[in-house]
């Protein structure tokens, strides 16, 4: 049985893959928000993945500067990838790659 995490780690691709940027950002706000005034490795990461779909729904929208700003974001949490203590680590780098190609390719 999967958990909620699980799930909303799947729905966040999901929407990726369907450029559903807005709700990708959803998914992963709701493990976020509750957990957002702690200092824990996986909650920033989580910020960093937030702030990489943001980046993406403002590329959407012509927001280039901003997109870039919010893309440094995802960059500055990225490296926690190699500390987060996690049974959801390899899920979170297939998260990052997945990002990352997106970016570097433009397939936004």
């Amino acid at each position: 049985m999967h958990s909620e995490h699980d799930k909303r780690l799947h729905e966040f691709m999901l929407c990726l893959d369907e450029k559903r940027y807005y709700d990708a950002h959803e998914a992963l706000e709701a493990l976020w928000f509750p957990r957002r005034f702690e200092d824990d490795v996986q909650v920033h990461l989580l910020k960093g993945f937030i702030n990489a779909s943001v980046s993406f729904e403002l590329i959407k929208l012509g927001r280039e500067e901003a997109s870039k700003r919010a893309w440094k974001n995802y960059l500055k949490y990225r490296q926690l990838l190699y500390k987060v203590p996690s049974i959801h680590a390899n899920a979170y780098h297939t998260i990052s790659r997945h990002l990352d190609m997106l970016y570097n390719l433009k397939q936004v």
